[in-house]
């Protein structure tokens, strides 16, 4: 190999557990991931945020933030289905197919809203206090938790909230340092690791007692989406100053890589089959893109793909049932609001 071969030049300029380009990443990724579909969401105006879907019954569904709905999408179709209007700031939706129950946060009003899954009728509204934002659910114990309070709360912690699903109450809370903008559970359902934008930390609660039990500083600023690799007990932080896709201990809180990604970034998922990272950004920006790496050990990983999204797409969702990647564009002038379809190669 020439000693100033690309990748000579990578393995000096990076020591081991950094950035590793080991290659030019692929421009438009066409091997990682390539846009199949485009589904149109008509009349849908500004931001959107979070996405979940109902694996079996082929819907997607994605918050529309500033226009205050959800919006419903048929992934058979390919087309709009309808819209759920009456939010103020919607942000979290999470679909739970056991339940039959879709769960809709909306931060400015302070609600989670339960619905029907099958019907979309709504079932249970709980008043929580602003702010609410991430949701997730553990099937063992039939709890979801909710991230809301910080400052939209006007209070100096965060919290989250355990909601009982069996009868859709507000049980209790987990205090944490500030607003939460991530949570992630394992397995188990006994860890939540919540990221906290604002405060530049990760804190781990201990389901069982209830409590925060770790607080690891993240060394970016501004943390925000994360993923989980519980099998090489990973997490992937993604955070915005500067733009980077962080690889953290999971048990340990080291950081053992730092990678560039996209700015504004605002979508991190793991897809385990194929042992890649999927960032999405360009929230507020005039370009969008889906950085995809690819994990060849717990420490190590490299840019695989670069894929160009849409101005101001940021939000994300990986689906690993349907095999599929989700992106939330925004409306411009040139086109309506759309949901982004990507397979992902192999």
């Amino acid at each position: 190999m020439n000693k100033f071969s690309p990748i000579w030049l990578a393995a000096v300029v990076f020591p081991i557990g950094c950035a590793t380009w080991w290659a030019n990443p692929q421009e438009g990724g066409k091997q990682a991931l390539r846009l199949v579909q485009t589904i149109s969401l008509p009349n849908v105006k500004g931001r959107l945020d979070h996405i979940d879907v109902d694996v079996k019954g082929k819907r997607l569904f994605v918050a529309g933030l500033e226009n205050g709905t959800l919006e419903v999408a048929d992934l058979r179709a390919g087309k709009w289905m309808r819209s759920i209007p009456g939010f103020k700031k919607p942000q979290g939706a999470l679909y739970v197919a056991e339940l039959n129950k879709l769960f809709v946060a909306s931060g400015d009003d302070g609600m989670l809203r339960v619905f029907r899954g099958d019907t979309l009728e709504l079932v249970d509204p709980i008043q929580l206090e602003p702010g609410p934002n991430r949701v997730v659910y553990e099937p063992h114990s039939k709890l979801v938790y909710v991230g809301y309070g910080g400052k939209d709360a006007g209070k100096d912690y965060g919290e989250v909230g355990i909601i009982d699903t069996k009868n859709d109450k507000h049980i209790g809370d987990f205090k944490v340092v500030a607003h939460p903008s991530e949570l992630l559970l394992d397995k188990s359902g006994t860890t939540l690791f919540v990221s906290v934008s604002i405060a530049n930390q990760i804190q781990v609660i201990d389901i069982n007692k209830r409590k925060v039990v770790s607080t690891w500083r993240v060394s970016s600023q501004h943390p925000g989406d994360a993923a989980f690799d519980e099998s090489t007990s990973r997490l992937f932080i993604g955070t915005r100053t500067p733009p980077e896709m962080i690889v953290m201990g999971s048990k340990s809180g080291k950081e053992v890589a730092h990678l560039p990604t996209a700015d504004g970034m605002d979508g991190v998922y793991f897809d385990a089959p194929r042992k890649r990272v999927y960032v999405s950004g360009g929230r507020e920006l005039l370009s969008g893109f889906v950085y995809i790496y690819q994990q060849a050990d717990a420490d190590h990983y490299e840019i695989v793909g670069k894929v160009a999204t849409r101005g101001g797409a940021g939000t994300s969702f990986w689906s690993p049932a349907l095999n599929r990647y989700y992106v939330a564009a925004p409306a411009n002038e040139r086109a309506d609001a759309a949901i982004l379809v990507y397979a992902p190669g192999d």
